[in-house]
């Protein structure tokens, strides 16, 4: 499959090179030993990453002074 530069520097992809990958509007693009590298990426709704993390220290019983512990932790260590 062969894609064009355009002045603009964009490229657009050819149909057949995206039937397998999911619908998105967003590419991570990486250039690497002269290759350029596109990842697909999905965004997340505004807040539904917040609400899957909350849920997730619901789960596994965390609580604030927990947090606190480790930030205390971090801290510690780092000004060694």
């Amino acid at each position: 499959m062969l894609a064009k530069k355009t002045s603009k520097n964009q490229v657009t992809l050819p149909k057949k090179a995206l039937q397998d990958i999911p619908e998105t509007d967003y590419f991570d693009v990486t250039a690497k030993g002269g290759v350029l590298i596109l990842r697909p990426v999905t965004m997340a709704e505004k807040g539904s990453r917040l609400a899957t993390v909350r849920r997730k220290i619901k789960e596994l019983g965390i609580e604030m002074k927990d947090m606190d512990r480790a930030i205390a932790w971090a801290r510690g260590r780092h000004r060694r």
